[in-house]
């Protein structure tokens, strides 16, 4: 595992988090987890499943991946699975927010959601010096966000700065019928093309369950009061 990799996203806008410093340490406590080797089929956060493909895909329970988080340096989030891809060597956090069903017919407008996403750096820097954490900033787009209407599935890279060096987080959220799962993925500058393409082919094996799909919408069920835009700007509480 690259530590330099140990990074991210949590709370309100995207929050990154540097590993330990003492990276033998740290690696040490990594390989303590109770890793789930694939090929296996994983149960992501009770409401969906991840068919991982191989022994190369690696996968972390609630609890474990709570540990994970705190190894390295970051705010433990309940709810939360981790999946970890050696072949690529890039890791990914999974959560949902059961917001409800989200209405995807609104135009997303980049520019503007990446002026919100930098008016936030503040209050989240203020919450990160409160926990001992270094402070992030926004830099801007990786890739601006867009939807795909068949998969119902938003994506979209940002390029932040840790502590001078520059970090990407690539997002993807997956619309369902109660609510969004976010699948986070945490990559560095010289390998996100590839890591990207290795995410989504890793994504292939998720499936919602039944009865979770956004295909399943009946009337009656409830309407999230926001959009797709608020899915980017992090207003909802993702991680």
């Amino acid at each position: 595992m690259r530590l330099k990799n140990f990074l991210v996203a949590l709370c309100a806008a995207p929050i990154l988090a540097v590993a330990a410093p003492n990276e033998q340490d740290t690696g040490a406590a990594l390989r303590a987890l109770d890793w789930h080797k694939g090929p296996a089929t994983e149960q992501v956060v009770g409401k969906a499943t991840l068919k991982t493909a191989d022994a190369g895909t690696l996968f972390l329970d609630e609890s474990n991946s709570t540990q994970f988080l705190k190894i390295t340096g970051n705010i433990p989030e309940p709810g939360v699975n981790i999946v970890f891809s050696k072949s690529g060597d890039w890791w990914a956090g999974f959560s949902f927010n059961p917001i409800g069903y989200v209405k995807d017919d609104e135009k997303i407008d980049a520019d503007d959601l990446l002026k919100k996403l930098k008016n936030a750096d503040d209050a989240a820097n203020e919450e990160r010096k409160r926990l001992g954490i270094a402070p992030i900033f926004t830099e801007g787009w990786y890739t601006p966000p867009h939807y795909d209407p068949q998969t119902k599935r938003l994506e979209w890279g940002l390029k932040l700065n840790a502590e001078g060096q520059t970090v990407l987080n690539y997002t993807i959220r997956l619309l369902g019928r109660t609510g969004v799962m976010s699948a986070t993925l945490v990559s560095s500058p010289e390998t996100l093309d590839k890591d990207v393409i290795s995410f989504r082919k890793a994504l292939e094996g998720f499936e919602y369950n039944s009865g979770e799909g956004y295909s399943e919408f009946k009337q009656g069920d409830h309407v999230a009061e926001f959009g797709l835009a608020a899915l980017v700007v992090g207003g909802i509480g993702f991680i």
